[in-house]
């Protein structure tokens, strides 16, 4: 196919693409004024607008929900890993003085002395 045939072929495809997406993204003037209209303030809501309105709130309680798990789940860890830490500190400082005072004898002298 020529180059010419690709640009043919591709705008009338377009053409095609086009027309049916017209057909679903207008609507009718009478379903157009409909939705339009705007409500009174004290006229009660309808159906629609409270479900709406009440998934809405729904979705900003969730998302809330799971920002404040994840940030709690955050904390959880940092504290975990600062916990373990510690214990390396800990461990390493205990390890440190008993190679410091090992004397040779094993197990240590002050615990195998004989008490007379």
């Amino acid at each position: 196919m020529t180059w010419r045939q690709v640009l043919l072929l591709s705008c009338v495809s377009a053409v095609v693409l086009l027309s049916n997406v017209k057909q679903k993204i207008f609507m009718q003037e009478s379903e157009a004024s409909n939705f339009l209209r705007k409500r009174g303030k004290r006229s009660p809501k309808s159906r629609d607008e409270v479900n709406a309105e009440n998934r809405q709130k729904l979705r900003a309680d969730e998302l809330q929900r799971e920002y404040y798990e994840e940030q709690r789940n955050e904390f959880e860890n940092f504290v975990e890993e600062q916990n373990d830490e510690q214990e390396e500190r800990g461990r390493e400082a205990v390890e440190q003085w008993r190679q410091w005072h090992y004397d040779g004898l094993y197990p240590s002298y002050l615990y195998n002395r004989h008490h007379i």
